[in-house]
Protein backbone atom coordinates (compact mmCIF):
# COMPACT_ATOMS: atom_id res chain seq x y z
CA UNK A 1 0.00 0.00 0.00
CA UNK A 2 1.59 3.27 -1.06
CA UNK A 3 2.53 5.70 1.60
CA UNK A 4 1.02 9.20 1.69
CA UNK A 5 3.63 11.79 1.11
CA UNK A 6 3.07 15.38 2.37
CA UNK A 7 3.65 17.88 -0.38
CA UNK A 8 3.89 21.61 -0.11
CA UNK A 9 1.19 23.53 -2.02
CA UNK A 10 2.27 24.58 -5.47
CA UNK A 11 1.76 28.17 -6.45
CA UNK A 12 -0.63 28.59 -9.34
CA UNK A 13 -1.12 31.44 -11.73
CA UNK A 14 -4.24 32.68 -13.40
CA UNK A 15 -4.00 33.04 -17.15
CA UNK A 16 -5.90 36.02 -18.48
CA UNK A 17 -6.33 37.37 -21.94
CA UNK A 18 -3.97 40.24 -22.52
CA UNK A 19 -5.00 43.20 -24.57
CA UNK A 20 -2.99 43.61 -27.75
CA UNK A 21 0.16 45.56 -27.12
CA UNK A 22 -0.26 45.27 -23.41
CA UNK A 23 2.38 44.03 -21.04
CA UNK A 24 2.05 40.97 -18.91
CA UNK A 25 0.86 41.37 -15.36
CA UNK A 26 2.57 39.28 -12.75
CA UNK A 27 -0.37 39.37 -10.37
CA UNK A 28 -3.95 38.55 -10.91
CA UNK A 29 -6.44 41.34 -11.13
CA UNK A 30 -8.00 42.01 -7.75
CA UNK A 31 -11.58 40.91 -7.40
CA UNK A 32 -14.07 43.63 -6.63
CA UNK A 33 -16.87 42.88 -4.26
CA UNK A 34 -20.33 43.39 -5.74
CA UNK A 35 -21.98 46.63 -4.69
CA UNK A 36 -25.01 46.28 -2.53
CA UNK A 37 -28.21 46.85 -4.40
CA UNK A 38 -29.33 50.44 -4.05
CA UNK A 39 -32.97 51.52 -3.72
CA UNK A 40 -34.29 53.16 -6.85
CA UNK A 41 -34.43 56.91 -6.68
CA UNK A 42 -37.95 58.22 -6.08
CA UNK A 43 -39.59 59.92 -8.98
CA UNK A 44 -39.70 63.63 -8.83
CA UNK A 45 -43.31 64.69 -8.42
CA UNK A 46 -44.52 67.80 -10.17
CA UNK A 47 -46.03 70.29 -7.74
CA UNK A 48 -49.53 71.17 -8.82
CA UNK A 49 -52.00 73.87 -7.86
CA UNK A 50 -53.77 71.30 -5.70
CA UNK A 51 -50.62 70.84 -3.60
CA UNK A 52 -50.44 74.59 -3.00
CA UNK A 53 -54.09 75.51 -2.59
CA UNK A 54 -55.50 72.17 -1.42
CA UNK A 55 -59.15 71.42 -2.03
CA UNK A 56 -59.79 75.05 -2.98
CA UNK A 57 -57.69 74.72 -6.12
CA UNK A 58 -60.66 73.75 -8.29
CA UNK A 59 -62.67 76.71 -7.09
CA UNK A 60 -59.75 79.06 -7.67
CA UNK A 61 -59.39 77.83 -11.24
CA UNK A 62 -63.10 78.36 -11.91
CA UNK A 63 -62.91 81.83 -10.35
CA UNK A 64 -59.92 82.86 -12.46
CA UNK A 65 -61.54 81.55 -15.64
CA UNK A 66 -64.79 83.40 -14.87
CA UNK A 67 -62.97 86.66 -14.12
CA UNK A 68 -60.88 86.36 -17.29
CA UNK A 69 -63.90 85.61 -19.46
CA UNK A 70 -65.94 88.49 -18.05
CA UNK A 71 -63.01 90.86 -18.40
CA UNK A 72 -62.87 90.07 -22.12
CA UNK A 73 -66.62 90.07 -22.58
CA UNK A 74 -67.48 93.29 -20.76
CA UNK A 75 -65.58 96.55 -20.40
CA UNK A 76 -67.55 97.41 -17.26
CA UNK A 77 -66.55 94.38 -15.21
CA UNK A 78 -63.24 95.72 -13.91
CA UNK A 79 -64.50 99.23 -13.23
CA UNK A 80 -64.23 100.52 -9.69
CA UNK A 81 -67.99 101.01 -9.35
CA UNK A 82 -68.83 97.46 -10.46
CA UNK A 83 -66.16 95.86 -8.30
CA UNK A 84 -67.41 97.82 -5.30
CA UNK A 85 -70.97 96.61 -5.90
CA UNK A 86 -69.70 93.05 -6.40
CA UNK A 87 -67.82 93.17 -3.10
CA UNK A 88 -70.93 94.32 -1.23
CA UNK A 89 -73.05 91.61 -2.83
CA UNK A 90 -70.61 88.80 -2.13
CA UNK A 91 -69.62 89.84 1.40
CA UNK A 92 -72.88 88.84 3.08
CA UNK A 93 -73.02 85.53 1.19
CA UNK A 94 -69.44 84.86 2.21
CA UNK A 95 -70.12 85.49 5.89
CA UNK A 96 -73.10 83.12 5.89
CA UNK A 97 -71.19 80.51 3.89
CA UNK A 98 -68.31 80.47 6.39
CA UNK A 99 -70.78 79.83 9.21
CA UNK A 100 -72.49 77.12 7.19
CA UNK A 101 -69.10 75.53 6.55
CA UNK A 102 -68.51 74.86 10.25
CA UNK A 103 -71.75 72.88 10.42
CA UNK A 104 -70.95 70.99 7.21
CA UNK A 105 -67.52 70.04 8.58
CA UNK A 106 -69.29 68.15 11.37
CA UNK A 107 -71.36 66.29 8.73
CA UNK A 108 -74.40 68.43 9.56
CA UNK A 109 -76.38 71.06 7.70
CA UNK A 110 -78.13 74.29 8.67
CA UNK A 111 -81.20 75.16 6.60
CA UNK A 112 -82.27 77.97 8.91
CA UNK A 113 -79.57 80.57 8.18
CA UNK A 114 -81.69 82.47 5.66
CA UNK A 115 -84.65 82.79 8.01
CA UNK A 116 -82.38 83.67 10.94
CA UNK A 117 -80.85 86.38 8.77
CA UNK A 118 -84.29 87.82 8.03
CA UNK A 119 -85.39 87.73 11.68
CA UNK A 120 -82.17 89.28 12.99
CA UNK A 121 -82.21 92.02 10.37
CA UNK A 122 -85.86 92.93 10.91
CA UNK A 123 -85.46 92.85 14.70
CA UNK A 124 -82.46 95.19 14.47
CA UNK A 125 -84.46 97.58 12.29
CA UNK A 126 -87.36 97.56 14.80
CA UNK A 127 -85.02 98.34 17.67
CA UNK A 128 -83.42 101.22 15.77
CA UNK A 129 -86.78 102.71 14.83
CA UNK A 130 -87.87 102.41 18.47
CA UNK A 131 -84.92 104.60 19.48
CA UNK A 132 -82.47 101.98 20.76
CA UNK A 133 -78.83 103.04 20.14
CA UNK A 134 -76.96 101.48 17.25
CA UNK A 135 -74.51 99.28 19.17
CA UNK A 136 -77.09 97.64 21.48
CA UNK A 137 -79.37 97.07 18.48
CA UNK A 138 -76.56 95.33 16.60
CA UNK A 139 -75.67 93.19 19.59
CA UNK A 140 -79.29 92.19 20.14
CA UNK A 141 -79.70 91.35 16.46
CA UNK A 142 -76.60 89.15 16.46
CA UNK A 143 -77.69 87.70 19.82
CA UNK A 144 -81.00 86.58 18.33
CA UNK A 145 -79.14 84.65 15.66
CA UNK A 146 -76.81 83.12 18.23
CA UNK A 147 -79.73 82.06 20.42
CA UNK A 148 -81.54 80.36 17.55
CA UNK A 149 -78.31 78.62 16.61
CA UNK A 150 -78.05 77.36 20.19
CA UNK A 151 -81.56 75.93 19.90
CA UNK A 152 -80.54 74.15 16.69
CA UNK A 153 -77.53 72.65 18.44
CA UNK A 154 -79.61 71.44 21.37
CA UNK A 155 -82.19 69.88 19.05
CA UNK A 156 -79.43 67.96 17.28
CA UNK A 157 -77.46 66.88 20.35
CA UNK A 158 -80.09 66.58 23.08
CA UNK A 159 -83.30 65.78 21.24
CA UNK A 160 -81.25 63.70 18.76
CA UNK A 161 -83.08 65.12 15.77
CA UNK A 162 -81.39 64.84 12.37
CA UNK A 163 -79.77 68.19 11.47
CA UNK A 164 -81.88 68.43 8.33
CA UNK A 165 -85.15 68.12 10.27
CA UNK A 166 -84.08 70.31 13.20
CA UNK A 167 -82.93 73.20 11.04
CA UNK A 168 -85.81 72.81 8.60
CA UNK A 169 -88.18 73.29 11.52
CA UNK A 170 -86.22 76.34 12.65
CA UNK A 171 -86.43 77.72 9.11
CA UNK A 172 -90.22 77.81 9.36
CA UNK A 173 -90.23 79.07 12.95
CA UNK A 174 -87.87 81.98 12.33
CA UNK A 175 -89.60 83.02 9.10
CA UNK A 176 -92.97 82.90 10.80
CA UNK A 177 -91.69 84.96 13.74
CA UNK A 178 -90.40 87.74 11.51
CA UNK A 179 -93.60 87.88 9.48
CA UNK A 180 -95.71 88.04 12.64
CA UNK A 181 -93.53 90.64 14.39
CA UNK A 182 -93.45 92.96 11.36
CA UNK A 183 -96.93 92.16 10.05
CA UNK A 184 -95.10 91.39 6.79
CA UNK A 185 -94.39 95.13 6.36
CA UNK A 186 -91.06 96.74 5.49
CA UNK A 187 -89.53 98.67 8.40
CA UNK A 188 -88.24 102.08 7.39
CA UNK A 189 -86.78 105.11 9.12
CA UNK A 190 -83.37 103.61 9.95
CA UNK A 191 -80.72 106.18 10.99
CA UNK A 192 -78.16 107.19 8.38
CA UNK A 193 -75.30 106.39 10.73
CA UNK A 194 -76.39 102.76 10.77
CA UNK A 195 -76.59 102.65 6.98
CA UNK A 196 -73.02 103.93 6.74
CA UNK A 197 -71.77 100.70 8.35
CA UNK A 198 -72.45 98.64 5.24
CA UNK A 199 -72.33 101.36 2.59
CA UNK A 200 -69.22 103.18 3.78
CA UNK A 201 -65.61 102.63 2.75
CA UNK A 202 -62.17 102.72 4.34
CA UNK A 203 -59.39 103.87 2.00
CA UNK A 204 -61.68 103.10 -0.90
CA UNK A 205 -62.37 99.53 0.27
CA UNK A 206 -66.03 98.75 1.11
CA UNK A 207 -66.64 98.12 4.78
CA UNK A 208 -68.60 94.96 3.97
CA UNK A 209 -65.60 93.48 2.19
CA UNK A 210 -63.35 94.26 5.16
CA UNK A 211 -65.80 92.64 7.58
CA UNK A 212 -66.14 89.55 5.40
CA UNK A 213 -62.36 89.25 5.07
CA UNK A 214 -61.93 89.53 8.85
CA UNK A 215 -64.58 86.85 9.49
CA UNK A 216 -62.98 84.53 6.94
CA UNK A 217 -59.50 85.08 8.39
CA UNK A 218 -60.71 84.41 11.94
CA UNK A 219 -62.48 81.20 10.91
CA UNK A 220 -59.41 80.10 8.94
CA UNK A 221 -57.26 80.61 12.02
CA UNK A 222 -59.73 78.74 14.23
CA UNK A 223 -59.90 75.76 11.87
CA UNK A 224 -56.19 75.47 11.17
CA UNK A 225 -54.44 76.73 14.29
CA UNK A 226 -56.61 75.87 17.28
CA UNK A 227 -57.60 72.73 19.15
CA UNK A 228 -61.26 73.59 18.63
CA UNK A 229 -60.68 73.49 14.88
CA UNK A 230 -59.13 70.02 15.13
CA UNK A 231 -62.13 68.93 17.19
CA UNK A 232 -64.49 70.08 14.44
CA UNK A 233 -62.71 67.98 11.82
CA UNK A 234 -62.53 65.04 14.21
CA UNK A 235 -66.28 65.13 14.87
CA UNK A 236 -66.99 65.28 11.14
CA UNK A 237 -64.66 62.38 10.43
CA UNK A 238 -65.97 59.95 13.06
CA UNK A 239 -67.97 61.18 16.06
CA UNK A 240 -67.61 57.94 18.03
CA UNK A 241 -63.85 57.79 17.57
CA UNK A 242 -63.62 61.46 18.50
CA UNK A 243 -65.62 60.81 21.67
CA UNK A 244 -63.37 57.92 22.64
CA UNK A 245 -60.35 60.16 22.05
CA UNK A 246 -61.70 62.68 24.56
CA UNK A 247 -63.30 65.19 22.19
CA UNK A 248 -66.41 66.86 23.68
CA UNK A 249 -68.58 65.98 20.69
CA UNK A 250 -71.80 67.51 22.02
CA UNK A 251 -70.17 70.79 22.97
CA UNK A 252 -68.43 71.07 19.61
CA UNK A 253 -71.66 70.36 17.74
CA UNK A 254 -73.61 72.92 19.76
CA UNK A 255 -70.84 75.47 19.25
CA UNK A 256 -70.78 75.19 15.45
CA UNK A 257 -74.54 75.71 15.24
CA UNK A 258 -74.24 78.71 17.54
CA UNK A 259 -71.48 80.19 15.36
CA UNK A 260 -73.55 79.55 12.24
CA UNK A 261 -76.52 81.33 13.82
CA UNK A 262 -74.30 84.17 15.04
CA UNK A 263 -72.86 84.79 11.56
CA UNK A 264 -76.35 84.56 10.03
CA UNK A 265 -77.47 87.19 12.54
CA UNK A 266 -74.48 89.35 11.62
CA UNK A 267 -75.38 88.95 7.96
CA UNK A 268 -78.93 90.08 8.70
CA UNK A 269 -77.69 93.20 10.50
CA UNK A 270 -75.35 94.04 7.62
CA UNK A 271 -78.03 93.44 4.99
CA UNK A 272 -80.42 95.74 6.84
CA UNK A 273 -77.70 98.38 6.97
CA UNK A 274 -77.01 97.98 3.26
CA UNK A 275 -80.65 98.20 2.21
CA UNK A 276 -81.55 100.91 4.71
CA UNK A 277 -84.68 99.04 5.74
CA UNK A 278 -85.83 95.91 7.54
CA UNK A 279 -87.37 93.52 5.01
CA UNK A 280 -89.28 90.54 6.46
CA UNK A 281 -88.64 88.33 3.44
CA UNK A 282 -84.89 89.05 3.36
CA UNK A 283 -82.69 85.99 3.25
CA UNK A 284 -85.13 83.74 1.38
CA UNK A 285 -83.06 81.09 -0.37
CA UNK A 286 -79.81 82.21 1.24
CA UNK A 287 -79.42 78.84 2.97
CA UNK A 288 -79.17 77.05 -0.37
CA UNK A 289 -76.74 79.65 -1.69
CA UNK A 290 -74.55 79.19 1.38
CA UNK A 291 -74.52 75.42 0.98
CA UNK A 292 -73.75 75.78 -2.72
CA UNK A 293 -70.85 78.13 -1.98
CA UNK A 294 -69.35 75.63 0.47
CA UNK A 295 -69.66 72.75 -1.99
CA UNK A 296 -68.25 74.73 -4.91
CA UNK A 297 -65.40 75.82 -2.63
CA UNK A 298 -64.37 72.21 -1.94
CA UNK A 299 -66.34 71.23 1.16
CA UNK A 300 -67.73 67.71 1.43
CA UNK A 301 -71.28 67.17 2.68
CA UNK A 302 -70.00 64.02 4.40
CA UNK A 303 -67.96 66.16 6.79
CA UNK A 304 -64.32 66.79 7.74
CA UNK A 305 -63.32 68.32 4.40
CA UNK A 306 -63.34 71.99 3.54
CA UNK A 307 -61.89 75.33 4.57
CA UNK A 308 -63.00 78.87 5.28
CA UNK A 309 -61.09 80.20 2.28
CA UNK A 310 -62.81 77.63 0.06
CA UNK A 311 -66.26 78.68 1.27
CA UNK A 312 -65.45 82.35 0.64
CA UNK A 313 -64.13 81.41 -2.81
CA UNK A 314 -67.35 79.58 -3.61
CA UNK A 315 -69.40 82.61 -2.58
CA UNK A 316 -67.22 84.80 -4.77
CA UNK A 317 -67.70 82.49 -7.75
CA UNK A 318 -71.47 82.69 -7.42
CA UNK A 319 -71.31 86.46 -7.03
CA UNK A 320 -69.10 86.84 -10.10
CA UNK A 321 -71.43 84.69 -12.20
CA UNK A 322 -74.49 86.67 -11.13
CA UNK A 323 -72.72 89.98 -11.66
CA UNK A 324 -71.45 88.92 -15.07
CA UNK A 325 -74.93 87.76 -16.07
CA UNK A 326 -76.33 91.17 -15.22
CA UNK A 327 -73.62 92.96 -17.19
CA UNK A 328 -74.12 90.75 -20.24
CA UNK A 329 -77.93 90.80 -19.94
CA UNK A 330 -78.09 87.01 -19.61
CA UNK A 331 -81.38 85.54 -18.49
CA UNK A 332 -81.22 84.87 -14.76
CA UNK A 333 -82.77 81.45 -15.28
CA UNK A 334 -79.75 80.38 -17.29
CA UNK A 335 -77.52 81.49 -14.45
CA UNK A 336 -79.43 79.23 -12.07
CA UNK A 337 -78.85 76.34 -14.47
CA UNK A 338 -75.13 77.16 -14.65
CA UNK A 339 -74.79 77.28 -10.87
CA UNK A 340 -76.67 73.98 -10.55
CA UNK A 341 -74.35 72.32 -13.06
CA UNK A 342 -71.36 73.74 -11.21
CA UNK A 343 -72.58 72.20 -7.95
CA UNK A 344 -73.01 68.80 -9.60
CA UNK A 345 -69.54 68.97 -11.12
CA UNK A 346 -67.98 69.98 -7.80
CA UNK A 347 -69.68 67.12 -5.94
CA UNK A 348 -68.78 64.69 -8.73
CA UNK A 349 -65.09 65.61 -8.52
CA UNK A 350 -65.19 65.29 -4.75
CA UNK A 351 -66.64 61.79 -5.00
CA UNK A 352 -64.09 60.83 -7.64
CA UNK A 353 -61.19 62.04 -5.48
CA UNK A 354 -62.64 60.20 -2.48
CA UNK A 355 -62.82 56.92 -4.40
CA UNK A 356 -59.30 57.36 -5.72
CA UNK A 357 -57.97 58.01 -2.25
CA UNK A 358 -59.75 54.94 -0.91
CA UNK A 359 -58.43 52.78 -3.75
CA UNK A 360 -54.85 53.94 -3.21
CA UNK A 361 -55.10 53.54 0.54
CA UNK A 362 -54.46 57.24 1.12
Amino acid sequence: MPKLIWREPIETTTITNRPPGGEADDTAAPKTEPKPSQAPEPRRRVITLGDIAGRESGGLVVLLVAIGALTLASDEFLTANNLSNLARQVAIFGIIAVGQLLVILTAGIDLSVGSILGLSGASTAQLLVAGVPILPSILLGVGIGTGLGLVNGLLVTRALLPPFIATLGMLGIARGMVLVSTDAQTIQGIPDAFQDIANGTILGIPNLLIIAAVVTAVMWFVLTRTVFGRYIYAVGSNPESARLAGVPVRMVTISVYMISGMLAGLGGVLLTSRLGAGIPTAGTGFELSAIAACVIGGASLFGARGSAIGAATGALIMGVLNNGGNLLAINAFYLQIAIGVLILVAVGFDQLNTRRSAASGG
